[in-house]
């Protein structure tokens, strides 16, 4: 297995093509848009440039990465003769079954598909097309070089062979893969989901302002970065649609997004993406200034 097509140049996408192509694996890297082709390549440069700075790869293995990666804006022509497709597109279960369904007509019969969902059903986006058993869930973790672990996904049909080969492929690429079954939010999300909209909740209801909940679950609890700066970084549109599959899933009320959360998303404020959500980003990037309306 050694050609790789990802679909979709934003954050995760180029995160995994970057990762792929350090191990020397040939990426074929696919949006339908060129600008956010070039913005991919473009993170993925800078990135590999902090590498170099820090020492971590050599300007050869920089420009061996780069010369590994080939960009397409056709699903039919990226995907000719690779071994493997991981689907990095939004978190929309109906965008995700509709590329499936075109990967499954293009694709090469042996080719496994790949989903990086974060909590959408393996089991659903597997259903839309004629082989569910090389259908397989690899939930990337943010950022995608730096950050080890691969949530393995088995959807209902996953073969035991698929299963084993994406695992071993994990490794190679110096990952540590997690295998996990198909319920909404897998195992990452449906603990890491309720957690951050708790304390969206407690934001609400006035037990105390964001600084004062991030430090206490920072200190407190030895969190790298506060639940609701973390709800930043991911983006509050994300948190709300694996908030809103949590829901729909389980049915269970323990999931239901906070209103507060909801009017965040509907009027834009979707954190780091936007320049604003819990934290104020328009002069850096990091949470270093709360939001006005919480201030």
């Amino acid at each position: 297995m050694k050609n790789i097509a990802v679909i979709g140049a934003g954050t995760m996408g180029n995160g995994i093509a970057h990762t792929f192509a350090q191990f020397n694996y040939k990426v074929s890297l696919i949006d339908i848009s060129e600008v956010s082709l070039e913005k991919g390549m473009s993170t993925i440069a800078r990135n590999l440039d902090r590498m170099v700075a820090k020492e971590k790869i050599s300007e050869a293995d920089k420009n061996q990465t780069l010369k590994n990666i080939t960009t397409f804006t056709s699903i039919k022509e990226g995907v000719l003769n690779v071994d493997l497709v991981v689907e990095a597109a939004t978190e929309n279960a109906v965008l995700k079954t509709k590329i499936f369904k075109e990967l499954d007509t293009v694709c090469n019969k042996n080719t496994i598909l790949a989903t990086n969902t974060s909590s959408i059903s393996i089991t659903q986006i597997a259903a839309a097309t004629n082989r569910p058993e090389k259908v397989i869930g690899m939930h990337f973790m943010n950022p995608v070089p730096i950050m080890k672990l691969v949530e393995i996904i088995r959807g209902y049909n996953t073969s035991d062979e698929v299963m084993e080969t994406i695992v071993s492929l994990s490794k190679e690429i110096k990952k540590v893969p997690v295998e996990v079954n198909d319920y909404p939010g897998f195992v990452a999300n449906r603990i890491l989901m309720p957690m951050i909209n708790e304390s969206i909740e407690t934001l609400y209801n006035g037990v105390a302002g964001v600084e004062e909940i991030d430090t206490v679950m920072k200190l407190g609890m030895a969190h790298p970065m506060g639940p609701l700066q973390l709800a930043d970084f991911i983006g509050l549109d994300v948190c709300l649609s694996i908030l809103n599959v949590l829901y729909d899933g389980f049915k269970n009320p323990k999931y239901a997004p906070c209103p507060l959360l909801v009017n965040m998303v509907m009027a834009g404020k979707l954190g780091v993406k936007s320049g604003e959500g819990f934290y104020d980003y328009s002069e850096s990037r990091k949470a270093e200034k709360v939001a006005k309306m919480f201030s």
